[in-house]
């Protein structure tokens, strides 16, 4: 039929999410065993998303990462479009359960592009993944590249392939889970630019205008 579109002309894209941090204030919160609150008492009695875990423990910047992969993701057929960086268990999808007791599993090594617990499930889950895409699947880092933690392993599976925010460089962790719930109200995502070669420390930007 004259007009009708047969091929997405969106590009095929997934994202990486970096992982929420599992030694701070929050963390301490809901480990504590006379933690009363609704999600603590999920995590001890059932299983709880771990995309709705690591939101409650980043805070803004986690929930403003998923927010954003979730609106903007557009990935092959038959394959995930958010993928979770963990520090023990390669990646997993933000739907993954949690119990208390996995929960301390998966966050219980170092990210460290250096560490063995990290790297090997890491390395493993994203050769896997890179053989599942076509050449042309954007594969977008949601995470800092100022460090090699994230950066270093994921070159190393995806190379040229593998892209972030420009808009990331300079920003601090609640600047950028701002600005990505914003992109989610306004509808129009950042650019994207590749890892490898990129400036990945620069000046701060200036504030969000509410």
């Amino acid at each position: 039929m004259a007009g009708r579109k047969h091929e997405n002309s969106e590009p095929r894209r997934i994202f990486l999410l970096s992982p929420a941090n599992a030694g701070g204030i929050r963390a301490r919160m809901l480990f504590s065993p006379n933690a009363q609150f609704d999600l603590a008492q999920r995590l001890q009695n059932s299983s709880v998303p771990l995309g709705e875990v690591f939101s409650f423990l980043s805070g803004l910047y986690f929930r403003g990462k998923l927010t954003y992969a979730e609106r903007f993701k557009n990935p092959p057929p038959g394959i995930a479009g958010i993928h979770i960086i963990t520090a023990t268990s390669g990646l997993l999808l933000p739907e993954e359960p949690m119990t208390l007791a996995r929960l301390r599993s998966i966050s219980a090594s170092t990210v460290d592009a250096e560490n063995p617990q990290y790297r090997r499930p890491l390395d493993r889950d994203a050769s896997r993944l890179r053989e599942l895409l076509d050449p042309d699947t954007q594969l977008v880092l949601l995470g800092s590249i100022a460090t090699e933690k994230y950066a270093a392993p994921l070159l190393e599976v995806f190379g040229e392939r593998l892209l972030f925010p420009r808009e990331f460089v300079g920003r601090g962790d609640m600047s950028r889970g701002g600005l990505l719930l914003r992109c989610c109200s306004e509808g129009s995502p950042l650019e994207y630019v590749q890892v490898l070669g990129a400036t990945r420390r620069g000046r701060r930007p200036p504030k969000l205008k509410r």
